[in-house]
């Protein structure tokens, strides 16, 4: 199943008891994760009906409690675990765990489980165990070409934003497999062409070329490197000079990635300088430390879409301040 699949269950009324999300891109797992939890919780209190848990610290315990806790005012509670196989060594008991938990689950419909890993091994007993009547949700990002336009142009209908013909293939050539920077483009993009009125081959080239290369890779590998001072100096003077803070927040989303996959033991292609640069910063940041990174770009992308009141270049330095720190 992927992830449209994913909303036209859930939109028909079907609630699965267990979700497994898996796929190297943090956003696809994030709107998954979002869709399952508008429909399970249904607008009930969070307090006592959703349990957060991280493969670092989770035991099989704690998951078959919190799945086996009653609801409170609400229909059904919702347990969310990252990352199961986190912990080198000493995550088989977890996962054994979890091979055994999910199937008991079908029996009940209080309480619904998502499991949400960036890579899994599909011969592995505790992921078959996501078979009917759970799933297997597959959040992988599109590379290149096609499947890339046909992103752009599900976004883009997602948005609500009409685009002209060839839009999406500039786009897509443009920005590139980084599908929190395309999203924010695509939203910029419509402002620039104004409400109600498509998105033109104009609108998306001024779009697109707003932030100049290098100084954004200067801030990259200022927080990489973990210079803090140089990383807040970068940012002002991108700031400055009239960078959006969408495009600025969208690079660090996919350097940021990129630093996860590799933490992760996958590769980034590019050029063997870069490669290696990235590497090394890779290795300042256990992967748990780069989970929070992500969660941290994700929230400050909340916070600069009017999820806080805080201003978007402030909620921008401070979250250059937690990732250079």
């Amino acid at each position: 199943m992927n992830l449209d699949e994913l909303r036209k269950e859930l939109a028909g009324g079907t609630i699965r008891p267990a979700y497994l999300l898996v796929g190297e891109e943090p956003l696809l797992r994030d709107d998954a994760l979002a869709a399952i939890h508008e429909a399970v919780l249904d607008g009930a209190a969070e307090d006592f009906n959703l349990d957060r848990m991280a493969g670092d610290s989770a035991t099989a315990a704690a998951v078959r409690d919190a799945v086996g806790a009653l609801p409170m005012m609400a229909k059904r509670r919702l347990v969310v675990l990252r990352e199961p196989e986190g912990r080198r060594g000493s995550s088989k008991a977890l996962t054994d765990g979890l091979a055994e938990i999910v199937p008991e689950l079908a029996s009940q419909d209080s309480s619904v489980l998502v499991v949400a890993a960036g890579k899994v091994d599909k011969r592995q007993r505790w992921v078959k165990a996501f078979g009917e009547p759970a799933v297997l949700v597959d959040c992988a990002p599109p590379k290149a070409g096609r499947a890339l336009t046909a992103f752009v142009r599900e976004e883009a209908k997602r948005q609500d934003v009409s685009l002209e013909r060839g839009v999406a293939e500039l786009l897509a050539e443009r920005v590139g497999p980084q599908l929190l920077l395309m999203r924010q483009e695509i939203a910029k993009a419509s402002l620039l062409a104004g409400e109600g009125q498509k998105v033109s081959l104009a609108h998306a080239e001024a779009s697109t070329g707003q932030v100049a290369e290098q100084p954004i890779w200067d801030l990259t590998d200022a927080i990489g490197e973990g210079r803090t001072a140089d990383a807040i100096a970068m940012l002002s003077r991108l700031l400055d000079g009239g960078a959006p803070v969408p495009v600025v927040l969208g690079t660090l989303a996919s350097h940021f990635r990129k630093l996860l996959r590799l933490g992760t033991g996958g590769r980034v292609p590019g050029p063997p300088f870069v490669v290696r640069k990235l590497e090394s910063q890779a290795r300042r940041y256990p992967p748990a430390r780069l989970m929070t990174c992500m969660q941290a770009i994700h929230d400050a992308d909340t916070a600069i879409k009017g999820g806080s009141t805080m201003r978007p270049e402030m909620a921008l330095e401070r979250l250059v301040l937690g990732l250079a720190s």
